[in-house]
Protein backbone atom coordinates (compact mmCIF):
# COMPACT_ATOMS: atom_id res chain seq x y z
CA UNK A 1 0.00 0.00 0.00
CA UNK A 2 2.83 2.62 0.63
CA UNK A 3 4.61 2.15 -2.32
CA UNK A 4 1.19 2.92 -4.55
CA UNK A 5 0.61 5.98 -2.29
CA UNK A 6 4.25 7.01 -2.44
CA UNK A 7 4.09 6.39 -6.43
CA UNK A 8 0.53 8.06 -6.77
CA UNK A 9 1.86 11.05 -4.10
CA UNK A 10 4.92 11.78 -6.34
CA UNK A 11 3.51 11.40 -9.35
CA UNK A 12 0.75 14.01 -8.19
CA UNK A 13 3.16 16.47 -6.77
CA UNK A 14 4.81 17.20 -10.28
CA UNK A 15 1.52 18.15 -12.17
CA UNK A 16 0.87 21.45 -12.34
CA UNK A 17 -2.74 22.36 -11.40
CA UNK A 18 -3.25 26.32 -9.82
CA UNK A 19 -6.98 26.29 -8.40
CA UNK A 20 -8.99 26.44 -11.64
CA UNK A 21 -6.67 25.22 -13.67
CA UNK A 22 -6.60 21.37 -12.62
CA UNK A 23 -7.23 19.84 -15.77
CA UNK A 24 -4.11 17.75 -15.43
CA UNK A 25 -4.35 16.60 -12.53
CA UNK A 26 -8.03 15.24 -13.28
CA UNK A 27 -6.80 13.92 -16.07
CA UNK A 28 -3.96 11.94 -14.51
CA UNK A 29 -6.33 10.96 -11.77
CA UNK A 30 -9.32 9.57 -14.31
CA UNK A 31 -6.60 7.64 -16.32
CA UNK A 32 -5.53 6.00 -12.81
CA UNK A 33 -9.11 5.43 -12.00
CA UNK A 34 -9.81 3.70 -15.12
CA UNK A 35 -6.80 1.46 -14.67
CA UNK A 36 -8.67 0.23 -11.66
CA UNK A 37 -11.52 -0.63 -13.37
CA UNK A 38 -13.54 2.38 -11.59
CA UNK A 39 -15.17 4.90 -14.48
CA UNK A 40 -15.49 8.67 -13.26
CA UNK A 41 -17.82 11.71 -14.20
CA UNK A 42 -16.67 15.28 -14.10
CA UNK A 43 -19.21 18.24 -13.07
CA UNK A 44 -19.04 21.67 -14.82
CA UNK A 45 -17.19 23.08 -12.69
CA UNK A 46 -14.07 20.41 -13.25
CA UNK A 47 -15.04 17.93 -10.03
CA UNK A 48 -14.05 14.43 -10.54
CA UNK A 49 -16.46 11.94 -9.26
CA UNK A 50 -15.67 8.15 -8.90
CA UNK A 51 -19.07 6.65 -7.18
CA UNK A 52 -18.86 2.84 -5.97
CA UNK A 53 -21.76 1.16 -5.13
CA UNK A 54 -22.64 -0.02 -2.17
CA UNK A 55 -26.03 -0.89 -0.08
CA UNK A 56 -28.49 1.90 -0.68
CA UNK A 57 -29.83 1.41 2.72
CA UNK A 58 -26.74 2.78 4.45
CA UNK A 59 -25.71 6.29 4.97
CA UNK A 60 -23.84 6.95 1.50
CA UNK A 61 -20.74 8.86 2.69
CA UNK A 62 -18.80 11.45 0.15
CA UNK A 63 -15.19 11.41 0.80
CA UNK A 64 -13.21 14.44 -0.82
CA UNK A 65 -9.59 15.35 -1.51
CA UNK A 66 -9.01 18.93 -3.69
CA UNK A 67 -6.34 18.75 -6.78
CA UNK A 68 -5.85 21.96 -6.97
CA UNK A 69 -2.74 24.39 -5.96
CA UNK A 70 -2.37 27.89 -4.88
CA UNK A 71 -0.35 29.84 -6.67
CA UNK A 72 -0.28 32.95 -8.52
CA UNK A 73 -1.65 34.57 -12.17
CA UNK A 74 0.19 36.58 -14.71
CA UNK A 75 -2.02 40.19 -14.00
CA UNK A 76 0.24 42.65 -16.17
CA UNK A 77 3.08 41.89 -18.48
CA UNK A 78 5.70 45.00 -18.12
CA UNK A 79 7.07 46.56 -21.66
CA UNK A 80 10.23 45.35 -20.13
CA UNK A 81 8.36 41.87 -20.20
CA UNK A 82 8.94 41.58 -16.55
CA UNK A 83 5.50 40.08 -15.24
CA UNK A 84 3.65 40.94 -12.55
CA UNK A 85 1.20 38.65 -10.68
CA UNK A 86 -1.70 38.27 -8.23
CA UNK A 87 -1.89 35.78 -5.56
CA UNK A 88 -4.14 32.46 -6.05
CA UNK A 89 -4.71 31.36 -2.28
CA UNK A 90 -3.38 31.87 0.94
CA UNK A 91 0.16 32.30 -0.77
CA UNK A 92 3.04 33.62 1.86
CA UNK A 93 4.39 36.83 0.84
CA UNK A 94 7.28 36.47 2.73
CA UNK A 95 8.13 32.80 1.24
CA UNK A 96 7.70 34.19 -2.42
CA UNK A 97 10.87 36.29 -3.18
CA UNK A 98 13.58 34.28 -4.72
CA UNK A 99 11.42 31.32 -5.73
CA UNK A 100 11.48 29.64 -9.46
CA UNK A 101 8.08 28.99 -10.71
CA UNK A 102 6.41 27.61 -14.12
CA UNK A 103 4.37 29.47 -16.18
CA UNK A 104 1.53 27.21 -17.28
CA UNK A 105 0.57 28.10 -20.73
CA UNK A 106 -2.12 25.43 -21.92
CA UNK A 107 -1.70 21.99 -23.76
CA UNK A 108 1.41 21.10 -21.69
CA UNK A 109 3.75 23.77 -22.56
CA UNK A 110 5.36 25.26 -19.42
CA UNK A 111 8.07 28.27 -18.97
CA UNK A 112 10.06 28.79 -16.09
CA UNK A 113 10.70 31.88 -14.07
CA UNK A 114 12.23 33.55 -11.19
CA UNK A 115 10.59 36.10 -8.66
CA UNK A 116 12.93 38.39 -8.38
CA UNK A 117 14.53 39.43 -5.45
CA UNK A 118 16.32 43.12 -4.69
CA UNK A 119 20.21 41.90 -5.14
CA UNK A 120 21.38 42.39 -1.53
CA UNK A 121 24.36 44.37 -2.35
CA UNK A 122 22.05 47.21 -3.10
CA UNK A 123 19.65 47.21 -0.03
CA UNK A 124 19.37 49.16 2.37
CA UNK A 125 19.03 48.15 6.13
CA UNK A 126 15.45 48.54 6.32
CA UNK A 127 15.12 46.47 3.15
CA UNK A 128 17.04 43.60 4.46
CA UNK A 129 14.47 42.73 7.27
CA UNK A 130 11.05 43.97 4.98
CA UNK A 131 8.45 41.56 3.82
CA UNK A 132 8.25 42.69 0.32
CA UNK A 133 4.33 43.17 -0.51
CA UNK A 134 3.30 40.74 -3.66
CA UNK A 135 2.41 43.18 -5.76
CA UNK A 136 5.84 44.52 -5.64
CA UNK A 137 7.15 41.86 -6.92
CA UNK A 138 8.06 40.70 -10.10
CA UNK A 139 8.63 37.68 -12.48
CA UNK A 140 11.69 37.37 -14.42
CA UNK A 141 11.57 34.79 -17.21
CA UNK A 142 14.54 36.16 -19.18
CA UNK A 143 12.13 38.36 -21.54
CA UNK A 144 13.68 41.38 -23.15
CA UNK A 145 9.56 42.64 -24.14
CA UNK A 146 6.51 42.60 -23.69
CA UNK A 147 5.76 41.31 -27.48
CA UNK A 148 8.40 38.91 -26.80
CA UNK A 149 6.36 37.64 -23.88
CA UNK A 150 3.18 37.38 -25.32
CA UNK A 151 4.73 35.55 -28.90
CA UNK A 152 5.95 33.27 -26.02
CA UNK A 153 2.39 32.38 -24.85
CA UNK A 154 2.43 34.30 -21.77
CA UNK A 155 -0.88 36.40 -21.32
CA UNK A 156 -2.49 38.42 -18.33
CA UNK A 157 -4.20 35.26 -16.67
CA UNK A 158 -1.49 33.04 -17.32
CA UNK A 159 -1.44 30.26 -14.19
CA UNK A 160 1.77 30.02 -12.33
CA UNK A 161 2.73 27.97 -9.92
CA UNK A 162 5.74 27.16 -7.75
CA UNK A 163 8.26 24.92 -9.41
CA UNK A 164 6.95 21.26 -9.00
CA UNK A 165 9.35 19.36 -6.96
CA UNK A 166 9.86 16.13 -5.14
CA UNK A 167 12.67 15.72 -2.77
CA UNK A 168 12.89 12.28 -0.84
CA UNK A 169 14.19 12.98 2.89
CA UNK A 170 14.92 10.70 5.85
CA UNK A 171 12.61 8.27 7.49
CA UNK A 172 10.07 8.19 4.75
CA UNK A 173 9.56 11.64 4.33
CA UNK A 174 8.68 13.45 1.45
CA UNK A 175 9.17 17.24 0.47
CA UNK A 176 8.29 19.32 -2.23
CA UNK A 177 5.64 21.36 -3.94
CA UNK A 178 1.41 20.45 -3.45
CA UNK A 179 1.89 18.15 -0.89
CA UNK A 180 -1.69 20.29 -0.17
CA UNK A 181 -3.25 18.06 -0.78
CA UNK A 182 -2.31 15.67 -3.71
CA UNK A 183 -0.83 13.63 -0.86
CA UNK A 184 -4.94 13.25 -0.23
CA UNK A 185 -5.39 12.60 -3.62
CA UNK A 186 -3.55 9.66 -3.38
CA UNK A 187 -4.84 8.11 -0.33
CA UNK A 188 -8.14 8.63 -1.82
CA UNK A 189 -7.01 6.67 -4.54
CA UNK A 190 -5.81 4.15 -2.77
CA UNK A 191 -9.22 4.38 -1.10
CA UNK A 192 -10.92 3.61 -4.33
CA UNK A 193 -8.70 0.96 -5.24
CA UNK A 194 -9.47 -0.99 -1.91
CA UNK A 195 -13.58 -0.18 -1.72
CA UNK A 196 -14.52 -1.52 -5.23
CA UNK A 197 -13.43 -4.88 -3.88
CA UNK A 198 -14.83 -5.15 -0.62
CA UNK A 199 -18.81 -5.83 0.52
CA UNK A 200 -21.56 -4.52 2.37
CA UNK A 201 -21.00 -1.58 2.50
CA UNK A 202 -22.32 2.43 1.77
CA UNK A 203 -22.28 4.11 -1.19
CA UNK A 204 -19.27 6.06 -1.52
CA UNK A 205 -18.59 9.00 -3.57
CA UNK A 206 -15.08 9.87 -4.28
CA UNK A 207 -14.76 13.41 -5.19
CA UNK A 208 -11.25 14.91 -6.09
CA UNK A 209 -12.47 18.71 -5.89
CA UNK A 210 -11.48 21.92 -7.52
CA UNK A 211 -11.37 25.59 -6.19
CA UNK A 212 -10.21 24.55 -2.36
CA UNK A 213 -7.29 26.95 -2.57
CA UNK A 214 -9.43 30.09 -4.60
CA UNK A 215 -12.48 30.26 -2.26
CA UNK A 216 -13.81 26.41 -1.17
CA UNK A 217 -16.69 26.42 -3.29
CA UNK A 218 -15.55 23.66 -5.74
CA UNK A 219 -16.89 20.32 -3.73
CA UNK A 220 -20.54 22.08 -3.12
CA UNK A 221 -21.88 21.32 -6.59
CA UNK A 222 -20.43 17.84 -6.47
CA UNK A 223 -22.54 17.71 -3.00
CA UNK A 224 -25.72 19.26 -4.28
CA UNK A 225 -25.86 16.14 -6.98
CA UNK A 226 -24.87 14.13 -4.60
CA UNK A 227 -26.86 14.79 -1.42
CA UNK A 228 -24.40 12.24 0.78
CA UNK A 229 -25.37 11.59 4.13
CA UNK A 230 -21.72 11.82 5.35
CA UNK A 231 -18.65 14.09 4.19
CA UNK A 232 -15.03 12.91 5.35
CA UNK A 233 -13.36 15.54 3.79
CA UNK A 234 -9.19 14.29 3.66
CA UNK A 235 -6.53 17.59 3.73
CA UNK A 236 -3.78 17.95 5.46
CA UNK A 237 -3.34 19.02 9.45
CA UNK A 238 -1.05 21.70 10.79
CA UNK A 239 2.57 19.89 12.34
CA UNK A 240 3.25 21.50 15.48
CA UNK A 241 6.73 19.38 16.18
CA UNK A 242 8.63 22.36 14.83
CA UNK A 243 10.31 24.48 17.43
CA UNK A 244 7.61 27.67 15.96
CA UNK A 245 4.44 25.51 15.99
CA UNK A 246 4.87 23.79 19.26
CA UNK A 247 2.03 26.19 20.80
CA UNK A 248 -0.36 25.27 18.46
CA UNK A 249 -1.10 21.83 19.88
CA UNK A 250 0.51 18.20 19.53
CA UNK A 251 0.48 17.33 15.90
CA UNK A 252 3.47 15.41 15.09
CA UNK A 253 4.92 14.22 11.67
CA UNK A 254 5.21 10.10 11.84
CA UNK A 255 2.87 9.70 14.57
CA UNK A 256 -0.51 9.14 12.88
CA UNK A 257 -3.68 10.65 10.92
CA UNK A 258 -5.44 13.51 12.70
CA UNK A 259 -8.43 14.10 13.47
CA UNK A 260 -10.20 18.19 13.34
CA UNK A 261 -12.20 18.64 16.43
CA UNK A 262 -12.52 22.18 15.53
CA UNK A 263 -11.70 24.59 12.82
CA UNK A 264 -12.64 28.34 12.20
CA UNK A 265 -11.06 30.67 10.29
CA UNK A 266 -11.66 34.72 11.21
CA UNK A 267 -10.33 36.46 7.96
CA UNK A 268 -12.86 37.37 5.62
CA UNK A 269 -15.27 34.50 6.58
CA UNK A 270 -16.65 33.27 9.69
CA UNK A 271 -16.99 29.80 9.15
CA UNK A 272 -15.25 26.45 10.29
CA UNK A 273 -16.35 23.09 11.22
CA UNK A 274 -17.26 20.98 14.43
CA UNK A 275 -17.65 17.82 13.72
CA UNK A 276 -20.63 15.26 13.75
CA UNK A 277 -20.06 12.99 16.86
CA UNK A 278 -21.28 10.13 15.64
CA UNK A 279 -18.22 10.33 13.06
CA UNK A 280 -15.56 11.66 16.12
CA UNK A 281 -17.01 8.25 17.90
CA UNK A 282 -16.98 6.28 14.48
CA UNK A 283 -13.04 7.30 13.72
CA UNK A 284 -12.25 6.93 17.42
CA UNK A 285 -13.55 3.43 17.56
CA UNK A 286 -12.11 2.15 14.33
CA UNK A 287 -8.81 3.62 14.99
CA UNK A 288 -8.77 2.05 18.78
CA UNK A 289 -9.57 -1.49 17.17
CA UNK A 290 -7.27 -1.50 14.50
CA UNK A 291 -4.40 -0.26 16.71
CA UNK A 292 -3.70 2.77 14.91
CA UNK A 293 -2.21 5.83 16.43
CA UNK A 294 -5.28 9.05 15.87
CA UNK A 295 -3.72 12.95 16.66
CA UNK A 296 -6.48 14.96 17.23
CA UNK A 297 -6.37 19.10 16.25
CA UNK A 298 -8.19 22.19 17.37
CA UNK A 299 -7.17 25.35 15.54
CA UNK A 300 -8.29 28.88 14.35
CA UNK A 301 -7.01 30.62 10.84
CA UNK A 302 -7.85 27.76 8.69
CA UNK A 303 -10.88 26.13 7.44
CA UNK A 304 -12.14 23.00 4.50
CA UNK A 305 -14.70 22.53 2.47
CA UNK A 306 -16.73 21.13 5.15
CA UNK A 307 -17.58 24.43 5.71
CA UNK A 308 -19.95 24.56 3.38
CA UNK A 309 -20.72 21.15 2.37
CA UNK A 310 -22.53 20.72 5.60
CA UNK A 311 -24.96 23.24 5.14
CA UNK A 312 -26.06 21.12 1.84
CA UNK A 313 -29.45 20.15 1.23
CA UNK A 314 -31.34 19.38 4.96
CA UNK A 315 -27.59 19.07 6.51
CA UNK A 316 -24.61 16.54 5.90
CA UNK A 317 -23.03 15.22 8.77
CA UNK A 318 -19.08 16.28 8.75
CA UNK A 319 -15.48 15.73 9.59
CA UNK A 320 -12.05 16.46 8.64
CA UNK A 321 -9.84 14.09 8.68
CA UNK A 322 -6.10 14.50 7.83
CA UNK A 323 -2.27 13.37 8.13
CA UNK A 324 0.39 15.90 9.49
CA UNK A 325 2.31 18.36 7.10
CA UNK A 326 4.97 21.42 7.97
CA UNK A 327 5.66 24.54 6.15
CA UNK A 328 2.28 24.54 4.70
CA UNK A 329 1.09 26.56 1.65
CA UNK A 330 5.14 26.88 1.05
CA UNK A 331 7.50 26.18 -1.95
CA UNK A 332 8.28 22.70 -0.11
CA UNK A 333 6.00 21.04 1.90
CA UNK A 334 6.58 18.10 4.44
CA UNK A 335 4.76 14.98 4.71
CA UNK A 336 5.39 11.17 6.29
CA UNK A 337 4.45 8.82 4.26
CA UNK A 338 3.51 6.47 7.10
CA UNK A 339 1.02 9.06 8.10
CA UNK A 340 -0.66 8.54 4.47
CA UNK A 341 -0.52 4.77 5.11
CA UNK A 342 -2.08 4.57 8.54
CA UNK A 343 -4.76 7.40 7.22
CA UNK A 344 -5.82 5.43 4.80
CA UNK A 345 -6.04 1.99 6.62
CA UNK A 346 -8.55 3.97 9.14
CA UNK A 347 -10.86 5.28 6.49
CA UNK A 348 -10.88 1.73 5.14
CA UNK A 349 -11.40 0.31 8.81
CA UNK A 350 -14.28 3.39 9.72
CA UNK A 351 -16.09 3.24 6.66
CA UNK A 352 -16.54 -0.69 7.07
CA UNK A 353 -18.41 -0.03 10.39
CA UNK A 354 -20.71 2.33 8.72
CA UNK A 355 -23.15 -0.61 9.12
CA UNK A 356 -26.97 -1.36 9.83
CA UNK A 357 -26.27 0.07 13.53
CA UNK A 358 -24.82 2.78 12.47
CA UNK A 359 -26.72 6.23 13.48
CA UNK A 360 -26.57 10.01 12.43
CA UNK A 361 -29.53 11.26 14.63
CA UNK A 362 -28.62 13.96 16.91
CA UNK A 363 -30.76 12.51 19.90
CA UNK A 364 -28.37 10.13 20.52
CA UNK A 365 -25.64 11.97 20.59
CA UNK A 366 -23.27 11.03 23.60
CA UNK A 367 -21.56 14.76 24.17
Amino acid sequence: MQDRIKRWTEALMMIPGLSGFEGNVRRYLKSELKALGINTKTDMLGNLIATIEGDASLPSVMLIAHMDQLGLIVRKIEASGLLRAERVGGVPERALAAQEVLLCLGQGRTLPGIIANKSHHATTPEEKYRVVPYQELYIDCGFASAAEAVAAGVNVGTPIVYAPRVLELANGRLGGTSVDDRAACAVLLELARAAKDLRRLPTIHCVFSVLEEFNLRGAITAAQVIQPDICIQLDLALATDTPDMGHRGDVRLGAGPVMSMFSFHGRGTLNGCIPHPALVHLFQSAADAETIPLQRSAHIGALTETSYVQLVGKGVACIDMGFPARYTHSALEVCDLADLESLTRLLIAAVRRIDAGFSLDRDDDIE
